[in-house]
């Protein structure tokens, strides 16, 4: 069955058995999103019908190399293209400038042109970092994502948003930049660590609390499915998600109105990731602690119920992904410094997505800063609110 967006708003059955691919429809910067088992084998032939140059750049980290740079090449090879490996570390700390200028330095003497491209495989941080290289080399080249975390498949290798960190804070240089194609081969998250396929859980979760209530109830039901693997389940979810990135982006590609509700939560876990050193959280359960806390400020700010806050929380928790955070005074201050770092910032003041209910999210509010601080005690008193208020 193949799923496909005309339009913005046009879209197939919610949770189809088979989706082959979804495309983000952006006029002539459309692109699939092809998603199944085993499509890694189908990298070059891909990239071919692209009509790209014959040299390209495959992007990947030490971890991932190992397993599938291999596969990815010899499929390069095979299509007739010239591939090229770049290898970095793993982790959030390779998303540097410093790792920027290795990249550029190995494209040149690679002999990269124009009509090159570059392949990012990895998860969310080799895509970052590979698109980014791709939007400012030769003022930019082609790319396509190969994403290898759930984390990656489902959020951040669709949008086109890439860039780098900064000591001063997460992704404060970037760019809007699209790839060609997504590659959403499943087999890669049966090499997954446990600790990284849950942490991607947190942005499955964010979407149905922004956008699909249904999703939410789905995910609530089908939830072991998911953490053993069901490739069926995992299929039609990866697929939803991805439709509402698409959906999203489509009528808001550079963030200046409703593609804020994707931030949900990602606000205070960005500013956790840059308070307590990038790698002791991963993304995922950052922003897992975020969404939380952004749950408890909906139901003090907006009225989201008690009963979703809990439904919330709940969930975060079946995932097995943290729900809070212990700060000393000392990183509360790092914490709140950090947050006003934001590129969510305006005027001074930090800037929230917040829940009205399941399903329905309002971006733009302006929150207090001691609200924040008192959601993020892990004895927290609005938490205690609402026990007293359900009593």
């Amino acid at each position: 069955m193949k799923i496909k967006a005309k339009a913005c708003g046009e879209f197939a059955p919610v949770y189809p058995v088979i989706v082959p691919v979804v495309t983000v429809p952006l006029a002539e910067r459309s692109y699939p999103i092809f998603i199944g088992d085993g499509l890694l084998s189908s990298l070059g032939r891909r990239c071919a019908a692209l009509k790209l140059g014959s040299r390209c750049a495959v992007i990947t980290d030490r971890n991932v190399a190992p397993l599938y740079a291999k596969k990815a090449m010899a499929s390069l090879v095979a299509a007739g293209f010239n591939p090229s490996l770049i290898t970095g570390p793993a982790g959030e700390t390779s998303k540097s400038v410093t790792m920027v200028e290795s990249c550029y330095d190995q494209l040149a003497k690679h002999r990269l042109e124009r009509s090159s491209f570059i392949v990012a495989l990895g998860g969310g941080v080799v895509g970052d970092l590979a698109g980014f290289v791709a939007a400012t080399y030769l003022r930019g080249v082609a790319f396509v994502q190969v994403p290898t975390t759930l984390l990656s498949q489902v959020d951040s290798s669709v949008g086109g948003k890439v860039g780098v960190n900064l000591k001063a804070g997460k992704n404060l240089v970037g760019a809007f930049y699209q790839p060609r194609l997504v590659l959403c081969d499943l087999g890669t998250l049966k090499t997954l660590p446990k600790r990284e396929f849950r942490a991607g859980l947190a942005e499955v979760i964010k979407y149905g609390i922004i956008y699909d209530a249904a999703l939410f109830a789905r995910l609530e039901k089908d939830l072991p499915k998911l953490l053993a693997g069901h490739q069926a389940s995992l299929a039609s979810v990866v697929a939803r998600c991805c439709e509402i990135k698409a959906e999203v982006v489509c009528q808001d590609e550079t963030e200046t109105g409703l593609r804020a509700i994707l931030n949900f939560g990602h606000t205070i876990g960005h500013a956790i990731e840059n308070t307590c050193g990038y790698g002791k959280y991963l993304h995922g359960e950052a922003i897992s602690i975020g969404q939380v806390a952004a749950a408890k400020l909906s139901a003090e700010v907006v009225g989201l119920s008690d009963k979703e806050v809990d439904r919330i929380t709940q969930l975060f928790v079946r995932a097995g992904l943290p729900i809070q955070i212990k700060l000393s005074a000392t990183q509360r201050q790092k914490l709140m410094a950090a947050m006003l770092l934001d590129k969510k910032v305006s005027a001074g003041m930090v800037k929230f997505v917040l829940a009205k209910k399941i399903g329905l999210v309002e971006p733009g509010h302006k929150i207090n800063p001691k609200l924040i601080e008192d959601v993020l005690r892990v004895e927290s008193p609005i938490r205690a609110s609402i026990v007293n208020r359900k009593s």
